[in-house]
């Protein structure tokens, strides 16, 4: 019957739960549905709920699950395996991280890559940074070919952002970019340390994997574009939202910005 009138089940389901609000969760139906829709769907109960009480509301995280499942909301993402751009591989840096990913404060330990998108038979690449003290992307660069360019105008963003990077570990895979001698000397001329994950082993580098596999899941998997450009436009908008918007678990419910903002008041206080 939906499909004959052309309505989607949330909206049914929806507007089924508002028949009855004589059980007190009219408003907060509401609202959860006004979050689920800011942040285009990709937002289970785990983080609505986390955003509910970081606005002060007193909730319990069985309760929006509940009230999700009666109007039909759950997050958008659609599970597919996915490949990062390897290029040739060698060795000319020892895996200093060893897995461990934990960061006290920020710029202390970077990881990057890069992966490869295809939209209607064209490829693109995205190569970003990702600082692991809070997961935010810290510079990125797009390209229409895996060339040396795309890292070295990512690195150079990261730098005129950033500047007081002395000891900082830079970590990467054994990818042809990062054993050229163009991207070393940039990194030494910063005082970065580099390391290298080992040959074949993406668990080396988890965190900037998770990265792509988010999104890939909440942004590729799950829309339609029409062309290389019209992807180019929603993946910036995608880091922008991640970085700002998008609440970690991990970080008590901030995104990565807000959780940066929140370690630096904390330590000036």
């Amino acid at each position: 019957m939906l499909d004959r009138m052309k309505m989607a089940r949330s909206v049914f389901y929806y507007h089924l739960s508002h028949l009855d609000d004589s059980d007190g969760y009219g408003s907060l139906r509401q609202r959860i549905k006004n979050i689920y829709e800011d942040n285009k769907g990709r937002y289970g109960y785990r983080r609505i709920c986390a955003v509910l009480r970081n606005e002060g509301e007193t909730v319990n995280h069985k309760t929006v699950q509940k009230l999700m499942r009666q109007m039909g909301l759950k997050a958008k993402r659609k599970k597919c395996h996915y490949h990062s751009y390897k290029g040739q591989v060698g060795k000319v840096a020892p895996n200093i991280l060893e897995r461990d990913f934990k960061a006290d404060k920020p710029n202390q330990k970077w990881t990057t890559d890069v992966t490869q998108v295809s939209i209607k038979d064209q490829k693109i690449y995205l190569s970003p940074i990702l600082d692991m003290f809070n997961g935010e992307i810290i510079s990125y660069s797009i390209s229409n070919s895996p060339n040396l360019q795309m890292v070295k105008t990512m690195l150079k963003k990261a730098f005129k952002e950033h500047k007081d990077l002395k000891g900082l570990v830079m970590h990467s895979d054994q990818g042809w970019h990062y054993q050229h001698l163009m991207y070393q000397e940039l990194l030494k001329k910063h005082g970065i340390v580099q390391s290298m994950s080992r040959k074949g082993n993406c668990l080396d580098n988890a965190m900037m994997e998770n990265f792509f596999g988010l999104m890939k899941n909440e942004l590729l998997y799950i829309n339609q574009f029409d062309s290389v450009e019209d992807f180019e436009q929603q993946l910036k908008k995608y880091i922008l939202w991640y970085n700002n918007k998008r609440i970690k678990l991990r970080l008590k419910g901030m995104s990565p910005v807000q959780y940066r903002a929140h370690y630096y008041r904390e330590i000036n206080n």
